[in-house]
């Protein structure tokens, strides 16, 4: 009986530090990797606007885009995403027409955490986390006297895949959902005799294709 209960023992602490072993993370992979990629954004926009009424429509764009990742262990991960695009702005079906309201340059630093599905060349991930949207550059257009944009908070989801050319050179797609809020005030005095703000939902989806080096 003393055998048989030593050998169960053993059994399970052979078995305990085999499970031990296989769980404990090893620093046999590439802790840096680095992207550049192409990328659309396309706005999912709408807006409340004050006394006039109507809509929103902002325009899209496709600029590169450089990321930069982090991995804690293979499959857990932190990006930071660094881009800058320009948008047309319009103002439409408002009780005053269609108004141009000119462009914006937005700068929307990303930051995601991120989870990798190991196990081969194609390397699936998904992604949570917050963005930064810093609005400069505005041309207010032929109508405003002046529009200004606030500084927005939001967050992002994300999605995508590396496909592994070698053990340091892959492709990558990736998509992201960007939820983005705005207050755009316009100064229109000399053409309405107004100042309108406006409360503009961007939400831009994000389309990215390229090529990417670990490290």
């Amino acid at each position: 009986m003393r055998k048989t209960i030593l050998l169960v023992v053993a059994t399970l602490l052979g078995f305990s530090n085999l499970m031990i072993s296989q769980d404990t993370p090893t620093n046999d992979f590439s802790k840096w990797q680095f992207r550049l990629r192409g990328i659309v954004v396309a706005p999912d926009e709408s807006a409340d606007i004050e006394a006039i009424g109507g809509d929103v429509s902002i325009s899209t764009a496709a600029v590169p885009e450089f990321d930069i990742t982090y991995f804690f262990d293979e499959n857990w991960s932190a990006e930071l995403i660094l881009a800058t695009t320009k948008h047309d702005v319009e103002a439409v079906g408002t009780d005053a027409g269609d108004i141009d309201l000119g462009s914006v340059w937005l700068l929307p630093p990303t930051l995601t955490g991120q989870y990798h599905f190991t196990g081969g060349n194609f390397v699936p991930y998904l992604g949570a986390g917050v963005n930064l949207t810093l609005f400069y550059g505005v041309d207010e257009g032929p109508v405003a006297d002046d529009v200004e944009y606030d500084t927005a908070v939001g967050f992002a989801l994300q999605g995508g895949f590396d496909f592994m050319l070698n053990d340091k050179w892959f492709l990558n797609f990736d998509v992201k959902k960007l939820f983005l809020n705005t207050t755009a005030t316009v100064d229109a005095t000399t053409a309405l005799g107004a100042t309108v703000d406006a409360d503009v939902d961007i939400d831009p989806w994000i389309f990215g294709f390229g090529v990417g080096l670990k490290l």
